[in-house]
């Protein structure tokens, strides 16, 4: 009498894992932390506790459901390539009925929180940022062009924004600088996967840059945006939006990342690019971290 007692649980516990699976909780920790540094950077002092779990909450919900829509819409394609053919919409092992209801069931709680717990404004604009990802993005970016990641990049780069509304209630100028570093930072983090990953996104006719243009091309323009984005990474220093510390460990940071795409494009060998993709990912990490350290330490 206890068996079906036991696999029962077991089923629930491989349901509850399928449906955090849906919603990338890796990416959007990242995520969050960009907004978390946009939030802070946007007062003097103490961040107000309401808005900060409210907005962190909203964000992060309406984060995994888009992520859930990439999910769904992928899902034919998921099931072709190596590195997605487990997914859950994939295997079965969550229906596609249940997913749409798990997807927006979360975009309208997060929307809802945002609305009436932070403010009207930053509600809209993670509603923007969804509808950017999984819609204008993923149904219909992704398969047409391959500057499919530099124009949906955008949608990806909205996080620091949105934090900072959530605290604020309006647009800054300084905002738009975070957005327009991780707008630069998204295409060479993405193209490293890309190459890594070229026959499988070949398989399946989603027209990434190595594909389309070739991998040294792609090489080339990895190496070219990480310029683009250390200049980026300069801006907050600029306007005097951050100090010392920012500036020392930005420009560290980004001559790793140059150094890292130099070697990808003239010193290459088997695993080079998911080794300059996960390297971008601490890249990033390690920069708003220091922004964050910067603005608490030196102003």
């Amino acid at each position: 009498m206890e068996k079906p007692l036991i696999l029962t649980e077991q089923s629930s516990s491989l349901l509850w894992r399928d449906y955090l699976e849906m919603t990338k909780p890796k990416v959007v920790a990242l995520m969050l932390l960009t907004v978390l540094v946009g939030m802070c950077l946007a007062v003097p002092g103490v961040v107000p506790l309401q808005p900060l779990l409210a907005g962190l909450v909203g964000i992060g919900m309406m984060a995994g459901s888009a992520a859930a829509y990439n999910h769904l819409i992928d899902r034919r394609i998921d099931g072709l390539m190596a590195r997605t053919y487990n997914r859950p919409l994939p295997k079965g092992r969550v229906s596609l009925t249940r997913a749409v209801i798990f997807a927006t069931s979360m975009a309208i709680i997060g929307f809802v929180l945002l609305y009436t717990a932070v403010n009207p404004l930053t509600a809209w604009l993670t509603f923007a940022s969804l509808i950017g990802y999984a819609v204008i993005y993923t149904a219909y970016l992704k398969r047409a062009t391959p500057q499919n990641i530099v124009v949906g990049g955008l949608a990806g780069a909205m996080p620091p924004l949105l934090g900072w509304t959530s605290i604020t209630g309006e647009f800054h100028p300084h905002a738009l600088l975070l957005v327009i570093i991780i707008f630069a930072w998204t295409p060479p983090h993405f193209w490293a996967l890309a190459i890594h990953r070229k026959t499988e996104y070949a398989k399946v006719d989603v027209p990434m840059l190595p594909v389309t243009h070739g991998v040294e091309f792609t090489k080339t323009c990895i190496l070219l945006y990480t310029i683009l984005l250390s200049i980026a990474c300069l801006y907050p220093v600029l306007v005097a939006m951050c100090g010392p510390l920012y500036l020392v460990g930005s420009t560290l940071l980004s001559c790793g990342f140059i150094y890292k795409a130099w070697q990808l494009k003239y010193r290459d060998k088997p695993g080079l690019a998911m080794q300059v993709f996960r390297f971008s990912i601490y890249h990033l990490m390690a920069l708003f971290i220091v922004l964050l350290l910067d603005h608490y330490l030196w102003n």
